[in-house]
């Protein structure tokens, strides 16, 4: 979850170093530091704290650091408070060896008492720090750096993906990566290391993604990838044809109100992708599972976390609506852990923005041991999941920087929808006459999610009034279940408020104990068959003095009766709500976050890229 940049060339590597961090943050921002060769003393330079990105450029402005070779790195701590003594890079002993690293050493404690028997001094309390002191143990004339790091790594237990440097090697820039991404960047003499893409992209678009196992060697002109076996890897680059300028804010105060703005043209780009405008037949590029075994799958089983596990939710009850397979979600890190029943016959979903969703990567490993295809619904391009899955539909939806997922998630549903009609065509579960009639439907969204994009002003108002409230609830049936569960987790995200989704026949269970004056009770209730079993439960929340906020159809005269907080949205065939729902939820979370002054890019404790367990 932590970020890793590297650079090795014949600019100053400060200015860029700092650059990539800033592009990397979203994945940690508890502590920074960064470190450089600076050729006129032989040495190593570091500097590193406590804080964000922008600290670390102050304290750079006051102490720089010059040379051609350096790491950075930005933290999300797993071992070790986020102090400047935990921060990365960490040194040998003699403070001629410097590491970062995103991912957790499993059997750190055990090494470090080894280690420490043989002299070498500990000043963290971080899992990493072992790592360094490894390649130290084994790193002597004349074995070179990289034989000493793969050497090290042989001895680690867990998951990694590291950067490093040494004073006597001041040429080369070493990294490596098991469960935790990495990339190269390749740029004309200059070459980079990596979490992610947006990190290098100022600077090139050519970039190699390092395999499970994998260690690179780069110096300013060359590269070459090995196995941590020591065996000679060859591949050819991919060059990125997205720009640096759609991971910039462009004018809005956030990332994500800039991503929830994007929607409409995502749905649109993806939608003109998608489905061929003289056929209507649905195309997915990279989607490589015969259509006769996708004709014969008997389950489907989706497995996803956090935002990608509520749209998982929703395609259950689109693919059982369209393609009547039974369908199955789970949260990928109890997936991983079942007694799986599953087999050749089923069809594993797997849904990430990253696609390096360790969870989410270790359910699908399991799944692919017990025969079953992999489908990986993902953002990123060349991911681990896309490379470790069978078939791949991309999102499309562009660097999503907001910690808070909000366009990834509506780019996946709309994924779920597309793949649904596809396999109702392709199993002839549904008459053409009844997809192509949802296909026009679905056309329409992105002209309705701008209409409720117009409303930003009101939804603003709106949120502001009810920004004091100490507890939210969110209720949805049906198909906005699950819209009612991801409302619930954006209020969490980034306004700190507890927040809980429900199933609102579930209110009566239990819930609705919680229910007064002090609590809002956000009621997803759009014209649909559930409609009037909604009303009910608002009428149950007024007779308990409840707060309450509704998400309703246009035109919709009944609930003006029931409560003066509407929000109102675009008529909608019920199937597809959840792509219209979605956005005032998330403007909804957004402007109360503003409200409490909240930190809505970063919030506190999360971090973009869930790498570890």
């Amino acid at each position: 979850m932590c970020g890793i940049i590297g650079y090795i060339g014949e600019r100053q590597a400060q200015p860029i170093l700092l650059n990539g961090l800033k592009r990397l943050e979203y994945r940690g921002y508890d502590s920074c530091g960064m470190v450089t060769y600076l050729e006129a003393k032989d040495s190593l330079s570091l500097r590193k704290l406590p804080g964000k990105v922008k600290d670390l450029g102050k304290l750079l402005v006051n102490k720089p650091l010059t040379g051609h070779l350096g790491i950075a790195h930005c933290r999300w701590a797993t071992h070790g408070a986020p102090n400047q003594v935990n921060a990365h890079p960490h040194l040998d002993c003699k403070g001629e060896i410097a590491l970062v690293h995103n991912g957790i050493i499993e059997n750190y404690a055990e090494l470090k008492k080894e280690l420490i028997k043989e002299e070498h001094r500990f000043i963290s309390q971080t899992d990493t720090e072992v790592i360094t002191h490894l390649i130290e143990k084994f790193y002597s004339n004349p074995t070179p750096l990289e034989e000493a790091v793969r050497k090290a790594l042989s001895k680690l237990e867990g998951s990694f993906a590291i950067a490093v440097v040494a004073k006597k090697e001041p040429d080369k820039l070493v990294g490596a990566r098991l469960g935790s991404p990495l990339i190269i960047g390749l740029g004309k003499n200059e070459n980079f290391l990596a979490s992610d893409i947006p990190a290098v992209l100022d600077y090139t678009k050519d970039v190699v993604f390092l395999e499970e196992n994998e260690m690179a060697v780069l110096t300013k002109d060359k590269f070459k990838i090995t196995g941590l076996d020591g065996k000679e890897v060859l591949r050819k680059p991919l060059r990125i044809n997205w720009d640096i300028a759609q991971a910039q804010k462009q004018g809005y105060k956030h990332f994500m109100l800039k991503e929830i703005n994007e929607q409409p043209k995502i749905m649109e780009s993806l939608l003109s992708m998608r489905i061929q405008k003289d056929s209507g037949k649905i195309v997915f590029e990279e989607q490589k599972i015969p259509e006769e075994k996708l004709q014969n799958i008997k389950s489907i089983s989706i497995v996803a976390c956090g935002t990608a596990y509520h749209a998982g939710l929703a395609g259950k009850y689109i693919l059982e609506s369209i393609c009547a397979i039974p369908t199955s979600v789970d949260v990928s890190s109890e997936f991983r852990y079942r007694d799986l029943l599953i087999d050749k016959d089923t069809l594993v979903i797997a849904i990430s923005q990253s696609g390096e969703t360790a969870d989410t990567l270790a359910g699908v490993r399991e799944a692919k041991k017990l025969g079953a295809s992999i489908l990986s619904i993902c953002n990123v391009l060349g991911s681990t999941l896309t490379r470790e899955s069978d078939g791949v539909i991309y999102t499309h939806a562009g660097p999503e920087i907001g910690v808070a997922s909000t366009k990834a998630y509506t780019a996946q549903l709309l994924s779920l929808y597309l793949l649904a009609f596809y396999l109702g065509r392709i199993r002839n579960n549904l008459a053409e006459s009844k997809i192509n009639k949802y296909l026009e439907e679905l056309k329409q969204v992105p002209k309705l999610q701008d209409i409720i994009l117009k409303q930003q002003k009101e939804i603003a108002s709106l949120s502001r009034r009810h920004s004091h409230f100490g507890s939210f609830l969110f209720l949805g049936r049906n198909v906005n279940y699950p819209s009612a569960m991801e409302g619930a987790l954006k209020l969490k995200e980034i306004s700190y408020i507890p927040a809980e989704g429900y199933a609102a026949g579930e209110m009566k269970h239990g819930p609705i104990a919680l229910i007064d004056e002090y609590r809002a009770v956000v009621c997803i209730v759009p014209q649909s068959k559930v409609y009037e079993k909604m009303v009910s439960n608002i009428q149950e929340i007024r007779c308990r003095r409840g707060k309450i906020i509704a998400i309703a159809s246009e035109d919709d005269d009944e609930i003006k009766e029931l409560t003066k907080e509407v929000i109102y949205i675009p008529a909608v065939n019920d199937l597809l709500s959840p792509l219209i729902v979605a956005l005032p939820l998330q403007l909804l979370a957004y402007h109360i976050a503003v409200k409490r002054s909240c930190d809505v890019d970063q919030p506190r404790n999360l971090a973009k890229s869930v790498t570890v367990e």
